[in-house]
């Protein structure tokens, strides 16, 4: 199978079943999305299929077919962190970091649609990523300022 990831063609031979989140960290060593609940609820998985935030844990890899994915190590571009990545670690956002990246993905698709969101806006697109160090004010923090720089 072929995959879009990263802006790259990579091609897989896994069942058509196998979650995305599987294919990404154990065939592709792309290990920035993290395994949490495996029910896609808490956000630590999640990646951008198509500028959309999804989570990949429960996502058969045959509905990215002919998507374009992209996941936390493909935010940035020329070898530079995208400007949420710069924004998280500047606000010292992590504590330990294991959510940081479905929320980095997910702050990208918000600003990518909405370039000046409001505090409640920015939360209300994060609201689906568990952060069990409860950096969510840092976080939003960290978003707000990209979107008013």
């Amino acid at each position: 199978m072929d995959l879009n990831i990263n802006g790259a063609v990579r091609v897989v031979d896994v069942n058509p079943d196998t979650p995305l989140l599987y294919v990404l960290r154990n065939d592709l060593g792309l290990v920035g999305s993290r395994f949490g609940c495996g029910s896609g609820l808490c956000g630590a998985c999640f990646v951008l299929v198509d500028g959309r935030p999804m989570a990949s844990c429960d996502l058969p890899i045959s509905f990215v077919a002919g998507k374009k994915v992209t996941t936390v190590e493909g935010l940035g571009s020329d070898g530079e962190l995208h400007p949420v990545q710069k924004a998280l670690i500047d606000e010292q956002a992590a504590q330990c970091g294991y959510c940081m990246s479905g929320i980095a993905v997910s702050a990208a698709a918000l600003l990518a649609g909405n370039k000046r969101p409001s505090e409640k806006e920015v939360r209300e697109a994060l609201d689906m990523h568990l952060c069990r160090c409860g950096s969510h004010n840092r976080v939003v923090r960290a978003v707000l300022k990209v979107a008013h720089e």
